[in-house]
């Protein structure tokens, strides 16, 4: 009996080596995946009421985070496109760039977006360089794209899958339930991760209409050379930028700011710059600083420290590259669970007194 235990438990320390390295490969997609399992579970949980089931309710959650970011994207690639190529009609950055780069020598202008465009700048030769750049780099682009489409299949299959499935593998995870420690640890980490990253996504959404506002209400003031051009667009925008660390928000709001600046920069009227200031101030003011200190706090989970939560969305892509930001701040939330509920009973220690009493106010003689 001993030798078949011991045999099964290689067989299963093989597996797992393998899924482990298999996972290993894909440890961006997957951190990503239970990033977003967190993040929408309450938003799954929620359309209960209206009696779908929980396929259902998976795909109409998926759906209303794909959806409106693929639109978003899109807008804002078409408004880039169509704007770039007015500024380089504007100020004749073409004849700049064919005279300065070699491979984009030989273009005259750069074409309508349109399908008529594009098909008669190809007829004319205009879409020549190009093409050679594309095919001169066409094995890097190759990858590029399919690795993309490769992890955002995986991030689908799996969020969706957890959304539906997620019950059930907590259910598997308490078979092996000692003592009830495991059931404890587990229960504490499940519900401080959906507080934290769920408390992110509230984080997005509160400080994208803070943004808008206060871009709107900016423009309202300022007069029309120096607007920030598509305030609701670029306070989106804003707001999906708070999530990464160190620079953040400022991605967004700065180039904003220098779009806005350059018409007058061009014009020679630099007397205006002082509303494109102005801009800069109520962006790290109202829209980057007031609501860091005031939101992040009320949406960063019940048990996690704050400073330590901002150091992992800091310190993860630094130390693991882009899904370090999604990474860090699970792994903080798992170990200092771990260290508050699993670690204390393991070691002997007693349960932690009732919430609301200090420790020495434990018998009436000492209130």
């Amino acid at each position: 009996m001993n030798e078949k235990r011991l045999v099964v438990a290689c067989f299963g320390l093989l597996v797992a080596v393998v899924l482990g390295a298999l996972a290993y490969q894909f440890v961006a997609p997957l951190t990503v995946s239970v990033f977003l399992y967190y993040s929408t579970r309450r938003y799954h949980k929620s359309l209960r009421r209206l009696h779908l089931p929980s396929r259902v309710r998976a795909v109409v959650v998926l759906a209303s985070l794909a959806v409106p970011l693929v639109l978003l994207v899109s807008y804002a690639v078409v408004l880039l496109a169509v704007e770039a190529r007015h500024f380089a009609a504007q100020y004749a950055l073409v004849e700049l760039a064919s005279q300065n780069l070699a491979w984009f020598g030989g273009v005259e202008k750069i074409p309508e977006f349109t399908p008529h465009g594009l098909y008669a700048a190809y007829q004319a030769g205009d879409l020549d360089p190009f093409i050679e750049f594309a095919s001169a780099h066409a094995s890097f682009l190759t990858s590029l794209v399919s690795n993309f489409f490769l992890n955002l299949f995986i991030v689908i299959i799996v969020t969706y899958y957890l959304l539906v499935d997620g019950d059930r593998i907590r259910a598997w995870l308490l078979r092996f339930d000692d003592d009830a420690i495991l059931r404890e640890y587990l229960e504490a980490v499940d519900e401080e991760l959906e507080a934290v990253l769920f408390g992110n996504l509230l984080n997005v959404i509160a400080i994208a209409l803070i943004a808008i506002t206060a871009f709107q209400a900016y423009n309202a003031v300022a007069p029309a050379p120096v607007e920030v051009p598509y305030p609701t667009l670029v306070g989106t925008l804003t707001g999906i930028a708070s999530l990464v660390p160190v620079v953040g928000m400022k991605i967004v709001y700065v180039p904003a700011a220098l779009v806005a600046a350059l018409p007058v920069l061009l014009g020679g009227d630099t007397s205006l710059l002082v509303y494109v200031a102005g801009f800069l101030a109520v962006a790290v003011v109202v829209v980057d600083t007031i609501p860091d200190l005031l939101l992040r706090p009320i949406l960063s989970g019940e048990n996690t420290h704050v400073g330590l939560l901002m150091l992992a969305y800091t310190l993860g892509p630094v130390v693991l590259g882009f899904y370090g930001l999604f990474f860090a701040p699970i792994a903080l939330v798992v170990g200092l669970t771990f260290a508050h509920t699993a670690l204390p009973r393991l070691l002997g220690a007693d349960a932690d007194p009732e919430p609301g009493f200090a420790a020495n106010q434990r018998r009436l003689d000492e209130f």
